[in-house]
């Protein structure tokens, strides 16, 4: 799933279970299992070089920083304290993403992160049609704003 869903699903955890021992593993847990829905992300097909490149581009210059502002508009904005519960479940939100990154873009083998890749890549499931594929996306982030 893209930034934009992980994110936010993140945020509203740890703000609604303010214990990092239990938001931690749900987030992490909810991560994959939203990976599980088939949906449609910026590396969705790609294989060749260029289309990596284009990828990286598309996570690094629009699905990261909005995940960043969709966080900041549902759980910060109007608040005079920073909101650390909501930006540690950006953090985790993202962070088996975070992890694969060094793997899929940089080429950079390490044996943990190849081994949590694969972890990641066996609940991952991807659909190239961008409609149904962003529909669950779109869906997950109104939840959110519901019950935030």
């Amino acid at each position: 799933m893209l930034s934009l869903a992980h994110a936010p699903t993140g945020a509203l955890i740890a703000t609604k279970i303010p214990y990092p021992l239990i938001s931690i593993p749900l987030i992490l847990v909810t991560h994959y299992l939203q990976d599980r829905v088939p949906h449609w992300d910026v590396g969705t097909g790609m294989g060749k070089k260029k289309e990596k490149s284009a990828a990286f581009y598309q996570e690094l210059f629009f699905d990261f920083p909005g995940s960043i502002l969709l966080v900041y508009f549902l759980f910060q904005s109007g608040q005079a304290q920073i909101n650390w519960l909501a930006w540690l479940g950006w953090f985790v939100g993202l962070l088996p993403d975070f992890l694969d990154f060094p793997v899929v873009f940089l080429k950079i083998r390490f044996p943990l992160l190849d081994y949590l890749n694969r972890i990641h890549k066996h609940f991952h499931r991807s659909t190239s049609n961008v409609v149904w594929g962003l529909l669950p996306q779109i869906i997950v982030i109104a939840l959110v704003y519901l019950f935030r």
